[in-house]
């Protein structure tokens, strides 16, 4: 972490936030339920999590570099978390301040090795957009750079000043929050938190290296090589370095612009139904996807002259999609592309059994997780709301939801999940991609998307079922030939009794047990007490001063207890 006085403030800041609201948390959501107070908990806690959300909004604002990358990250969690958080966290995806222009001058200036009048024809100083590690200008190529490229409106991507150490700083503390959750049981049970956030870390690091986006969109440009429906901006490479990135001017409609879009004669319904599928393509068959698919990374770009949509039955003019900002991408490997592969398969087919079996394939169920309840609980779950869109879904009684989450809540959250490496950008990609369909479209129908793209997917797996089965028939027939020797061998070993089974020393384990319980619980009621105590003070100072000075009681009772056990033993 570097040592300027503003750096080390700023790493105090973020782990000051985090840990004085993972300290509520564990008081309101862990201890107060252990004494009966679970309805205090309840009541209490979408005030809690609204007042979280609107303090995190104003830390991300005001400090920028990647807490607006943890709180857009957070905003596209619809799974997960609440709304009182995702709803008060969407205007960072939009909410960055610009970098005064000299600021944004002296960088470009610095790594282009010359002054922007003479690098550019002009240089407009009002940014087109401010993102939280870099913004964007309007420019036009000199003559000469204009003349070899055959481009002139471009847009240059500068970064702000001081970000790499912001970052350095940012990665840090989130480093030290996220050695803080691996130590919370639930939370270490079903994701490596650590490995989540190198995972973090790498994606960061490679979108403040704007060459590695320039590389990145050319490969993406590669992958989409005669398809009419998406585009790339072109790279100009003699205006580029780590850190200024110069690009083809290609702004058109925002994927989002619903009004746009009917105003070119285009059906926002179309765009949903087609962005579906792209994504879909990027995730399960190149292998290679845009991790951060808002609504200002795509564009919709009409195609004068080229004719009516000949994609569409209602045949309206030709348009495609044009993607910008390929800093955050994300890859997925073989192995994991078949498995997720599967999963969209057991998701068309509405399988409850075959989708458990494909998430416990891809990594995200550990082998040791007793399905059968899971099962049974997606077989009733697509039973009873497989096929309905976003529309339909808001129809159904809220009561059904609540019964269903009531009946399997138990079960899921009982379950040892844990997010395998790639799934953080995957997620967030599918977020997005579905926010923006919906927003697009309020009656769109995810199924629509998911039941043709999964059938050519079937279709492609049945093409390798033969020679499948002829490995597969290898290989059972070997097991088979070697199991009654390995069967004789254990029962032998049976016989001969060289099997054995070891156990513990339950009677010592024990009584050491009983001997420090009374000790354990006054440890419990002492930390509780103080803690939170600390927390309440800050908003309640006679409630938290009382909570405090009460602490000592169980202290004192537990360091007692414990010399008199000490003497009772010698």
């Amino acid at each position: 972490m570097p040592d300027a006085p503003n750096t080390r403030a700023r790493y105090r800041r973020i782990l000051r936030f985090a840990g004085r609201y993972l300290l509520q948390t564990w008081w309101y959501e862990v201890l107060l339920p252990r004494f009966g107070l679970t309805r205090l908990a309840e009541r209490t806690r979408s005030r809690r999590m609204r007042r979280f959300a609107r303090k995190f909004h104003v830390l991300a604002v005001d400090l920028g570099g990647l807490m607006i990358k943890v709180g857009q990250f957070m905003s596209s969690r619809l799974d997960v978390l609440p709304p009182e958080i995702t709803k008060e966290l969407e205007g960072l995806q939009d909410e960055v301040p610009p970098v005064p222009f000299e600021g944004i001058r002296a960088v470009a200036e610095a790594e282009l090795g010359m002054s922007l009048e003479r690098a550019y024809a002009s240089f407009e100083q009002a940014p087109v957009a401010a993102a939280s590690l870099g913004q964007a200008h309007r420019a036009r190529l000199a003559p000469m750079d204009a003349q070899d490229t055959g481009l002139d409106a471009v847009v240059v991507k500068v970064q702000r000043p001081g970000i790499q150490a912001i970052v350095d700083v940012d990665l840090a503390a989130l480093r030290r929050v996220g050695r803080w959750l691996s130590r919370v049981r639930l939370v270490a049970s079903r994701v490596d938190m650590p490995a989540l956030v190198e995972e973090f870390a790498y994606t960061s690091l490679e979108e403040i290296d704007y060459l590695h986006e320039a590389a990145n969109a050319g490969r993406f440009a590669e992958d989409f090589a005669g398809d009419d429906r998406v585009a790339v901006p072109d790279v100009v490479w003699e205006r580029s370095t780590r850190r200024v990135l110069t690009l083809a001017d290609v702004t058109a409609i925002k994927i989002n612009d619903r009004e746009g879009l009917r105003a070119a004669g285009i059906d926002p319904a179309q765009v949903a139904t087609r962005f579906a599928a792209v994504m879909f393509e990027q995730l399960f068959e190149h292998g290679f996807f845009h991790a951060d698919p808002h609504p200002g990374n795509v564009f919709v770009t009409p195609l004068p002259g080229h004719g009516r949509d000949e994609a569409t039955d209602a045949g309206g003019p030709a348009w495609r999609f044009t993607f910008i900002d390929f800093g955050m991408m994300g890859e997925v490997p073989a192995g994991l592309r078949r498995g997720l592969r599967q999963v969209l398969i057991a998701v068309a087919s509405q399988d409850g059994k075959g989708l458990v079996a494909a998430i416990r394939d891809v990594g995200v169920l550990l082998p040791s997780a007793d399905t059968g309840e899971l099962e049974r609980a997606m077989t009733q779950l697509f039973a009873r709301f497989g096929g309905m869109g976003f529309a339909e879904l808001a129809q159904v009684d809220p009561r059904e939801f609540r019964d269903f989450a009531i009946e399997f809540g138990d079960v899921v959250r009982s379950l040892p999940f844990q997010l395998p490496e790639n799934f953080l950008l995957i997620v967030r990609a599918m977020s997005l991609t579905s926010g923006v369909c919906s927003g697009l479209n309020p009656a769109y129908n995810v199924w629509d998307s998911v039941e043709p793209y999964a059938a050519r997917l079937l279709r492609d797996e049945r093409g390798n079922v033969v020679q499948a089965f002829g490995s597969e028939a290898l290989t059972v027939a070997g097991i088979a030939a070697r199991l009654p020797r390995r069967f004789d061998e254990f029962l032998n070993r049976v016989d001969d009794g060289t099997v054995a089974v070891d156990t513990p020393r339950l009677d010592r384990r024990i009584a050491r047990l009983e001997r420090t319980a009374r000790r354990v619980v006054s440890g419990i009621l002492f930390a509780g007490l103080l803690v939170g105590g600390a927390v309440l003070r800050l908003d309640d100072v006679v409630l938290g001063s009382v909570l405090m000075a009460s602490s000592a009681v169980p202290l004192l009772h537990a360091v007692f207890a414990g010399l008199v056990s000490r003497a009772g033993h010698r």
